[in-house]
């Protein structure tokens, strides 16, 4: 009489399936900040003014993406520490001070973007004063953070995740209301500009979807995730973490490249749609009430989500390189002071967003640049030390941000 195996071996599988999916989250967390009110803003802007062309930013952007979200992760996953942290053990005080002030300004400039979006949203969705909208986006985002402090970071991760779902709906629809031109999209991946205002805008969607914070976060949401991680289950956890960043970049991709097809579809040509309320106006015009619901709704969770999971960056940026520690929600409460002074003056918040984004735009090198330094080097990283194409693609990537930043420096000062 012979045993039958497969009761165990499916018992087995399901064990294994649901290891897996403990290992997961901390990309989701990070991939928040690839799908914020600046990336809405700067992506629409690109498809309703220039159509299809810029498509290729998006394309290049989140490929670039996935693999500065894997290193962060592999850095902490293999050294137990976060990349302020590594900076910081290397690094004399003037240089960490430095560093500190560029990383911060990174910082307020992400607040900015999505507390104004948050705002934005807000007005179209209940007529709120934007002022008000504000306040309201970052009381939201202190319940969040007070989630994290309380509740731990697994029960932070489902909230942030089931927002960023919200957020796939809000902008994915769209596209299904208006499908794009085949032809025309497949013309936009041809890498290409049309001017100074393209490179504005490619160094904007550049900066909005490459995210110095998220660099930073992503190796101490790993570390919190996993905590501290013994030798023989790093090939492991590490196997994880590639699907974990696949899948999170891959979703966060999608709303991106979803956002500025939708402008380049339906949007474009329309008179100020441009903006976050003139393609508001735009989708209730022509895809009628409840893609309009959607688009705003999409806009309310990424502001909300993106606005607790900057917070949370910028604290792990001051405590890793200056070893303070600044209570979550106070840091909260005073980042939050340049985004209502903004809005208070009444700066027009599409054009802020855009703004903001190409501050961000040249952080990234200062975040790319020692990432790819710590780990290509095998004496911090021993085995897992990245491997020669690896580090290859990930020099390309920093010299493309490089270029792309130092061509909208000279067009725009010599336009």
């Amino acid at each position: 009489m012979t045993t039958d195996a497969r009761p165990a071996e499916q018992e087995n599988t399901r064990t294994s399936r649901a290891g897996l999916l403990r290992l997961l989250g901390p990309a989701f967390v990070a991939s928040i900040a690839y799908v914020d009110p600046g990336n809405v803003a700067a992506n629409l802007t690109a498809g309703a003014r220039y159509g299809y062309l810029l498509l290729w930013v998006l394309v290049a952007a989140n490929a670039m993406a996935v693999l500065v979200q894997y290193l962060s992760a592999k850095l902490s996953v293999v050294t137990g520490r976060t990349l302020p942290e590594l900076l910081r053990e290397r690094l004399g005080r003037p240089a960490r001070l430095a560093y500190w002030g560029q990383a911060e300004l990174v910082a307020v400039a992400t607040d900015l973007a999505e507390v104004i979006g948050g705002a934005v949203a807000l007005n179209l969705l209940f007529g709120t004063p934007l002022f008000t909208g504000g306040l309201i986006t970052g009381a939201a985002s202190l319940v969040l953070l007070a989630l994290h402090n309380r509740a731990g970071v697994r029960w932070f991760e489902a909230a942030v995740v089931a927002l960023l779902l919200v957020v796939v709906a809000g902008f994915v629809s769209g596209v299904v209301l208006a499908p794009p031109d085949p032809g025309e999209a497949a013309a936009g991946l041809v890498p290409r500009f049309a001017g100074a205002d393209t490179v504005l805008l490619a160094a904007s969607m550049l900066g909005a979807t490459v995210m110095p914070h998220a660099i930073y976060l992503h190796s101490a949401m790993a570390r919190d995730h996993h905590g501290e991680v013994a030798p023989g289950r790093r090939r492991r956890v590490l196997a994880a973490t590639r699907v974990d960043v696949l899948s999170a970049l891959v979703l966060a991709g999608v709303v991106n490249i979803s956002m500025l097809l939708l402008a380049a579809s339906a949007l474009r040509g329309v008179p100020g749609t441009d903006t976050l309320e003139g393609a508001h106006a735009a989708v209730l015009d022509g895809l009628g009430a409840g893609a309009a619901l959607l688009f705003a709704i999409g806009l309310l969770a990424s502001g909300l989500a993106s606005t607790s999971v900057g917070a949370y960056a910028g604290s792990v940026i001051m405590q890793g390189l200056l070893r303070i520690d600044v209570p979550l929600l106070v840091r909260r409460c005073v980042t939050l002071v340049p985004a209502l002074v903004c809005l208070a003056a009444g700066v027009d918040p599409t054009r802020a967003l855009v703004v903001s984004q190409v501050v961000l735009s040249f952080g990234i090198p200062f975040a790319l640049v020692p990432l790819v330094r710590l780990t290509g080097s095998r004496e911090l990283m021993g085995e897992h030390v990245n491997r020669a194409g690896t580090r290859a693609v990930a020099i390309a990537a920093v010299a493309l941000v490089v270029a792309l930043n130092a061509a909208l420096l000279y067009l725009t000062f010599t336009a």
